[in-house]
């Protein structure tokens, strides 16, 4: 017999992606006709273990077309799997032990070194907002999106009167760079241009820090209870969410737990809180415990060893009080009708302080989001050398979606689908669907490149370069073709696509603070906008409960181009991409109709040279 696996086929694994304690699982090693890569076996074995134990074998049953074996999994964590083969004969003749394990986009391969699958069992009951999928982000960075009104009165900042012009890049005579120039984007200014983000068709604004801070990026909190004064007023920001509430659009706003700022009430490493005694002034202080002094005050420990950012000890029950009590920090800002949070650097926040962190939130509003910046796989991670427990069910909702951000731009510069592929097949499998879902599908942020100017490939070395370079007109050409592609596949997978402000409208910019610039109302990008809308429109008000709910399945691949189904019920939508010159012909059957682009359909589907587009099954 010829053998075949795969975790994503029900024919091999009954149950796909993560599944929830307490349920069964039946694993199937089939029989396949061909494959050079395959060995028959006269008997097979299932060999599992917990993440960190040692593995257990368990007989699986000769069945009439392969093996087969159920398991229940009782116990919340990560196991890994993969399968003993006996008997499999080889070129010479022999009948080693081969083992069948993870193979490229998780099909199987055997080999004489197995390499395991693996199986994310989370909680019973685990839930995820559902107003949440099925939507469109936005997510701006206040002090460059819009201003609305003057500066109100602001001590030791450069406040900027020319909208657009360079950020302060450069560092000063002692070295550092302050961050401390503000242009002047405020809270008022966002409430200004909702019907701009509604026409988007934007469901939920993700803001960058809002709180009281000395810097223009605002993640050095001076004071998680105020609005900072450049943003405007408590009342704005509370008109801001009624009159996006209007609009069908919610609010997530920027959560900084792991470190203040050392210009803070908290630290008050300057004077600057005359009302408030701060750790770095006395060991007396209320304070004291929040942080971790080497050797004060002078000395302590800091994120990423930047001093103006002391780190918080998360284990402080006084600061644990400040955040999760019946009053503190997070149940406030719920009650002002915030939607849920980003957890800044959640690989800083240890597993306790998520979990106290989920239920604090939970408690006021269920269905608050709660999203983690994580870069990596979030359901393997491991973080200062312990395994984390984002998806297990107890903490986060969702994470950034670095690795599809990262597969896409793989594919488009170099036109080979198998990163981009193996990483769907990834997600799927290792995360649960309810997290799958409503993942945070990014193309940039404010830590990272533009996306159309990473596709444009000019690399800089220098901040000056980065200052002074553009896109040649043939450049921006060719990647405003590459970034809708994007944008396309960004829509259509699994997850909640996010847009970060000015893309849209074809913004550049290099590293932060290059990212970060104003955005320019004059700027259009008619080609990048009306593909956003029209996305956006199918994604929120047509075909809702397939992209918050449905399935993803690979119809056709090869190095250059993709087709996959995303279905729900009865209905059933085909997307295909195309990165090469060449026409694809790919059958599937039924009758369509375009949704998105032109193409040909006459029994099989044409696809044209670097195409995208999307296809209704009518019944």
């Amino acid at each position: 017999m010829h053998l075949y696996y795969d975790p994503l086929d029900k024919a091999c694994k009954s149950r796909i992606g993560a599944i929830e304690q307490g349920s069964d699982v039946t694993f199937h090693i089939c029989n396949k006709e061909g494959g050079e890569d395959c060995f028959s076996a006269e008997a097979c074995f299932f060999v599992f273990f917990r993440d960190g134990e040692i593995g257990e074998e368990f007989p699986m049953e000769r069945v009439e077309n392969g093996f087969a074996l159920t398991l229940k999994f009782n116990t919340v964590g990560l196991w890994f799997y993969h399968f003993r083969l006996v008997g499999c004969k080889d070129e010479f003749g022999n009948f080693p032990t081969r083992f069948l394990g993870l193979g490229g986009m998780r099909k199987g391969e055997i080999s004489d070194t197995p390499r395991s699958w693996q199986l994310t069992v989370f909680h019973e009951n685990y839930t995820t907002p559902e107003w949440f999928k099925g939507g469109v982000m936005y997510q701006i960075f206040p002090d460059r999106f819009y201003k609305k009104g003057d500066y109100p009165v602001a001590d030791g900042k450069i406040l900027r009167t020319d909208w657009g012009g360079m950020p302060i890049y450069q560092p000063n005579h002692y070295g550092k760079v302050l961050n401390n120039d503000f242009f002047g984007g405020n809270l008022s200014g966002i409430t200004a241009k909702l019907d701009y983000l509604q026409a988007l068709n934007v469901s939920v604004i993700y803001l960058n820090p809002i709180f009281e801070a000395y810097s223009n990026h605002r993640y050095d909190t001076g004071d998680y209870t105020k609005i900072d004064s450049l943003l405007g007023t408590q009342s704005d920001f509370e008109v801001l969410i009624r009159e996006a509430e209007k609009r069908g659009i919610r609010i997530i706003l920027d959560g900084v737990f792991n470190h203040t700022g050392d210009d803070s009430r908290y630290f008050n490493k300057y004077g600057r809180y005359q009302d408030e005694l701060g750790a770095h002034q006395s060991p007396n202080s209320k304070y004291s415990d929040w942080y971790r002094f080497i050797c004060f005050p002078d000395l302590y420990e800091s994120w990423w060893g930047i001093d103006t950012l002391p780190a918080i000890n998360e284990r402080s029950e006084s600061y644990q009080e400040f955040l999760f009590g019946k009053n503190g920090v997070l149940k406030h800002w719920l009650r002002c009708g915030i939607a849920g949070f980003r957890l800044d650097v959640a690989d800083e926040l240890p597993d306790f302080f998520l979990q106290k962190l989920r239920i604090a939130v939970k408690e006021e509003n269920p269905q608050a989001m709660i999203i983690g910046e994580v870069w990596e796989d979030a359901s393997n991670k491991i973080a200062y050398d312990e395994r984390r427990q984002y998806l297990w069910g107890n903490e986060l909702d969702s994470v950034m979606n670095y690795p599809l951000k990262n597969a896409i731009i793989n594919f488009l510069l170099t036109r080979n689908s198998t990163q981009l592929r193996e990483t769907i097949a990834m997600l799927i499998d290792h995360y649960p669907t309810q997290t799958l879902n409503g993942l945070m599908n990014i193309l940039g942020t404010h830590d990272t490149v533009r996306i159309l100017t990473v596709l444009g490939g000019k690399e800089c070395r220098t901040k000056d370069e980065m200052a002074q370079t553009v896109l040649s007109r043939e450049e921006r050409l060719k990647a405003i073709r590459m970034m809708k592609t994007a944008i396309f596949l960004q829509f259509t997978l699994p997850g909640t696509p996010c847009i970060y402000y000015g893309d849209e409208i074809g913004m550049e910019g290099y590293q932060d603070p290059f990212c970060r610039r104003c955005f320019d109302w004059q700027q259009t990008e008619p080609e990048l906008t009306d593909l956003y809308k029209q996305l956006g429109k199918l994604r929120l008000h047509v075909f809702r409960d397939v992209f918050s709910n449905g399935t993803y399945s690979e119809i056709f691949a090869d190095k250059h181009c993709i087709v996959y189904k995303r279905e729900f019920q009865e209905k059933r939508l085909y997307c295909f991409v195309n990165e090469s010159a060449e026409r694809y012909r790919v059958r599937i059957n039924g009758n369509f109709r375009e949704l998105l682009t032109q193409t040909d359909f006459c029994d099989e589907l044409e696809i044209l040279a670097y195409s995208f587009g999307i296809l209704q099954e009518i019944k």
